[in-house]
Parts: structure tokens; sequence; C-alpha cells
């Protein structure tokens, strides 16, 4: 729940324009969150393209650009910060939305991982 998560870190805004689907995203934040059991790391990007309409970029696509990000931006960030994690979460969302909060307005994409050595590996929830 929203009272487990110990740590908030604001990473600087990174534009992500090489993913599969041509989407651009910008990294919004990076949550850290304890749980007694287990410590996710949630990366939470501002992806308008998934929003409802003409162009939106689906799912499937979407989860290709996460499984992209978290090879390539979410295990690296974790060794430049000296992070360990047992779970790694990437979502999308086609505006700011405060984490935890409701919004039946906003789409979210979310995929998690298991950090495994130099991968990812796909981990349903």
């Amino acid at each position: 729940m929203l009272a487990a998560i110990a740590a908030v870190t604001v990473a600087a805004p990174v534009a992500a324009s090489d993913l599969p689907s041509g989407q651009e995203v910008v990294l919004h934040e990076v949550l850290i969150d304890a749980q007694s059991d287990a410590t996710w790391l949630r990366f939470r990007y501002l992806a308008p393209q998934i929003a409802v309409g003409a162009g939106q970029i689906p799912f499937d696509s979407a989860g290709q650009d996460m499984m992209a990000l978290c090879q390539t931006f979410a295990l690296p960030y974790m060794s430049e910060h000296a992070l360990v994690a047992d779970k790694i979460v990437v979502s999308f969302m086609d505006r700011i939305t405060e984490f935890g909060v409701p919004d039946p307005d906003a789409v979210q994409y979310f995929e998690a991982f298991r950090p495994e050595g130099n991968s990812c590996i796909w981990d349903e929830f």
C-alpha cells in the first residue's frame, strides 16, 4: 500500500525515443517501495501517445517498450544508484497522476519484471 513507500527519488526527465513502438516517453519519477516481503522500484513515465484516440499506442506495443526501458534504463539506474530490488514496475500514464490515487480519466499501463543479473524477466503481478 501507499504507506509502505519508504523513499521517493525524482529523476531528471529523460526522453526515450528509441523504443520499439517509436513513441516518446519521459521519466516522471522513480519510487522506492519497500514492503515487508519485497522491495519494488517503480519507474513512472509520461507517455501521451497511449491516450485514447486516433494513433493510440496499444498495450501490446507499449509492453515491448516497457521491457526495453527495464533493460536499457531501469537496470543501469539501479546499478548507478546502488539500488537493490525484488521487482521492477514500469508504468506509462497519458497524463501526470499521483501515485496510488485513482484517476478514471487517465490511461495507464503497467508491467512488472524481476531483475536477474543483467536481464529483466517479465513477471505477472
